[in-house]
């Protein structure tokens, strides 16, 4: 599967019906999804591997890595709806390979070969993506993750990383859009920057 063709399939699953604020519930964007995904795949960190999506949401990443090639794949959240509308695009997809797991990502302890997730980025509750950040240290030695491109950021990852016994090897920069869906959205489509990392451990 080439990716544009992945990320145009990522792009028309369905979204979250009543996204709530307090966990920040964007949809991730196809196009972010499938960069993510691709750089994973080309390293053969999805291709029959065991996959951990944390945050899984409406299960963009998890039906991306399963699409891909991936041999199990969990999909972890602790929102009961999100999973449902997972469910139902993996459904659409005619894809029977995904574990939805409806619980706190803290709770979830099964080792995995790869973790990808577009954890909260902390906008409405600071330190929202540690827990999901630790997690992932936890359970696997390669992460996939998407965080906020500011200086701010990239410093606090760094260091985090670090002092977890982790490496950044690969970062990307790619715009992201989030179209209004909160009360305090300003614009119809707010286009802000992300970075996809990879970790890895030392």
């Amino acid at each position: 599967m080439k990716k544009k063709h992945l990320a145009m399939i990522l792009s028309n699953l369905k979204g979250f019906k009543n996204p709530k604020p307090e966990l920040e519930q964007y949809k991730t964007p196809g196009d972010v999804a499938s960069e993510l995904l691709w750089l994973a795949y080309t390293l053969g960190e999805v291709k029959d591997k065991v996959i951990a999506d944390l945050g899984a949401g409406t299960g963009v990443l998890s039906i991306g890595a399963s699409l891909m090639g991936a041999k199990k794949v969990y999909a972890i959240d602790k929102d009961g709806n999100a999973l449902k509308i997972a469910m139902e695009n993996a459904k659409t997809l005619e894809i029977a390979n995904i574990n939805f797991i409806e619980g706190d990502v803290s709770e979830f302890n099964v080792k995995v070969d790869t973790v990808v997730m577009n954890p909260p980025f902390g906008s409405q509750t600071p330190k929202a993506d540690r827990p999901f950040l630790l997690k992932a240290f936890e359970i696997s030695n390669v992460v996939y993750s998407i965080h906020l491109a500011k200086s701010e950021v990239r410093k606090f990852i760094e260091a985090f990383i670090r002092d977890n016994g982790f490496k950044t090897t690969h970062r990307m920069t790619l715009p992201f859009e989030i179209p209004a869906q909160f009360f305090f959205h300003k614009k119809k489509l707010e286009r802000i920057l992300v970075d996809i990392y990879r970790f890895e451990r030392e």
